[in-house]
């Protein structure tokens, strides 16, 4: 065995130092505390802060709830533009969502001469009334992300549906249509005689089936047109108008027009009706006057529509006769009056507060709070 020590390495480290190894390249430094946390933003971009949605000055009417000073043209072109494409393409999706589910199922089809795409006429009109409900979504949506504001202003100054206010609107509004449509029926029995009461009763279960499922529905629809016509079109000309008069008047023709064109007698029946309801819209600071009548026409239209077996037949208010269009003539007036002195009464709040979120509850005269 040799006392020779061996031969040093030439390649071995210095002593004392840790071995030396390529350290990888670094793109970004190494913050101080570690990491950026899941989902953050690159490093050298912050996050840009989301607008928090502006409601209009204390004190604005309902057609002005758009004032919020971000409507500016281009927002507003893109509210315009999203409502309009919407509620275009909104119900043309759901339908071919329902025709694709019916074919599925293997059930038939209307025939392509008729106005029906389901061979089922319930099932039709369930259809027809979800693809309208679209309208709800749809403007809510873009008064949100295009006017900046909170999606609820459309339904009222206190920026929600006001509830109690709703019930009480229906208490005056479903007994009205019923006394309105009992006296069509029997201006038609004493000018037609029974022929004008003919129908077909489809038994208890499709009476009852019939309106479960249209009654479930009814009040998307009436409120969706609500929100489109005499909420957001009111809304969006108000924000650059000082009188609600344009809004109601293009909303009111524009609702008529979107019934269709059968009578001259039913689309006076549908503008007339649009401009009392309109103008009760402002004057009570919301859409739930509006929503009540119209769902209480609807819900009392289709009980004896489907009453009579005519579900198949039905057809919209745009075909209504002069007698309706007679009747109107007065029933328009006698709810919107008597919901405008009920609103008096109770102090429904017509002007929006100054905190639309957590609203004040100002005292009438009468020193009782307002109605919420």
């Amino acid at each position: 065995m040799s006392d020779t020590p061996p031969p040093p390495d030439v390649w071995a480290a210095p002593a004392g130092s840790a071995p030396h190894r390529p350290v990888p390249a670094q793109v970004w430094p190494t913050p101080a505390h570690g990491g950026p946390p899941f989902g953050a933003p690159p490093y050298g971009f912050p996050p840009v802060p989301r607008p928090r949605p502006q409601t209009a000055p204390p004190g604005s009417a309902y057609h002005e709830q758009a004032r919020n000073g971000r409507q500016k043209a281009p927002r507003r072109i893109g509210e315009f533009a999203l409502v309009l494409v919407g509620n275009l393409l909104g119900p043309l999706l759901v339908i071919a969502f329902g025709a694709l589910v019916w074919y599925v199922l293997g059930l038939d089809f209307a025939p392509r001469d008729g106005e029906r795409i389901l061979q089922d006429p319930l099932a039709d009109e369930a259809l027809a009334l979800l693809s309208i409900a679209v309208g709800i979504p749809v403007v809510l949506l873009a008064v949100r992300w295009c006017g900046s504001r909170p999606a609820g202003t459309v339904a009222s100054v206190l920026g929600r549906v006001r509830l109690r206010w709703l019930v009480r609107c229906s208490a005056v509004a479903f007994p009205l249509i019923v006394l309105q449509m009992g006296g069509l029926a029997l201006w038609g029995y004493l000018s037609e005689g029974e022929e004008s009461l003919a129908g077909d009763f489809p038994g208890w279960s499709g009476f009852v089936l019939g309106l479960v499922v249209l009654w479930a529905l009814i009040p998307f629809q009436a409120a969706a047109e609500e929100f489109v016509f005499r909420g957001w079109i009111t809304q969006f000309f108000g924000g650059f108008l000082a009188s609600p008069w344009p809004g109601i008047v293009i909303g009111s023709a524009l609702f008529a027009l979107a019934h269709g064109f059968g009578r001259l007698s039913g689309f006076a029946l549908l503008f007339y009706s649009a401009l009392w309801w309109g103008w009760l819209t402002v004057r009570t600071g919301g859409l739930e006057a509006a929503i009540a009548i119209h769902v209480a026409n609807n819900v009392t239209a289709y009980g004896l529509t489907v009453a009579f077996g005519e579900l198949a037949e039905s057809g919209s208010a745009a075909d209504a006769p002069w007698q309706a269009l007679v009747l109107e003539l007065v029933a328009a007036p006698v709810y919107c009056l008597l919901i405008a002195r009920l609103a008096t009464a109770h102090g429904v709040q017509r002007l929006s507060p100054a905190d639309t979120a957590e609203p004040a509850e100002p005292a009438d005269r009468a020193g009782r709070p307002a109605e919420a």
